[in-house]
């Protein structure tokens, strides 16, 4: 068995924030982005009562709420999540996220990576804002 006391370089966790490229979404909204070849993961902290921009991008998205609780919107549609839950958004179609008086973890899946997020900076980079 190996020596677990020396974490090694390809090893993460979802608390520590000493790792992955620093983003500031929105006021209440900040991730922390791991990027890969063909994929992309960004642990976002939703504080409560916050809402990011809808928005669209090229790239699929996957989210999984980690913890705490989200209105997840899609399209027309919104959906009350709680820890547990995941999604699926194709790239192009507008989604956003939003809490009430309860924060969230989620982990957003990326492919192809976003090239603006693998660099540490503020909003949603290239993303089309709806208005």
């Amino acid at each position: 068995m190996s020596d677990t006391t020396q974490i090694p370089e390809w090893i993460f966790n979802i608390n520590t924030e000493s790792k992955g490229v620093a983003r500031k979404l929105s006021e209440g909204l900040s991730a922390r982005v791991f990027v890969g070849e063909n994929a992309m993961l960004s642990v976002v902290r939703v504080e409560p009562n916050s809402a990011g921009n809808i928005h669209s991008h090229p790239e699929e998205q996957w989210g999984v709420l980690i913890e705490g609780e989200c209105i997840r919107i899609q399209g027309d549609e919104e959906f009350s999540a709680n820890a547990g839950d995941f999604w699926h958004t194709p790239g192009g179609v507008l989604h956003g996220i939003r809490t009430k008086e309860v924060g969230a973890v989620v982990l957003d899946i990326f492919s192809p990576p976003r090239a603006e997020y693998k660099k540490t900076g503020d909003g949603f980079g290239k993303a089309k804002i709806e208005e």
